[in-house]
């Protein structure tokens, strides 16, 4: 079984590889260094016609963003 843990900071790579760890939009934005810079949300399309959040736009960056996955092991 798979868990996100919600409250670790999550892992977010520009289209350039630079990697940045944060909780929050705020928090990257500082990282970035585009506190004042708009912020669009990204999207995928999947199989099924659905879209999905995939990641971040600020400024001139192109962020996914990776949620860390825990595997639990199986009981028994």
């Amino acid at each position: 079984m798979l868990k996100i843990e919600h409250k670790a900071k999550r892992l977010f790579v520009d289209q350039y590889g630079n990697r940045f760890y944060a909780h929050t939009v705020k928090e990257l934005r500082k990282q970035i260094g585009m506190g004042g810079s708009k912020v669009e949300k990204m999207y995928r399309d999947r199989k099924d016609g659905s879209v999905i959040h995939t990641g971040y736009i600020i400024g001139n960056h192109w962020l996914t963003m990776y949620a860390p996955v825990y595997k639990t092991e199986k009981k028994g």
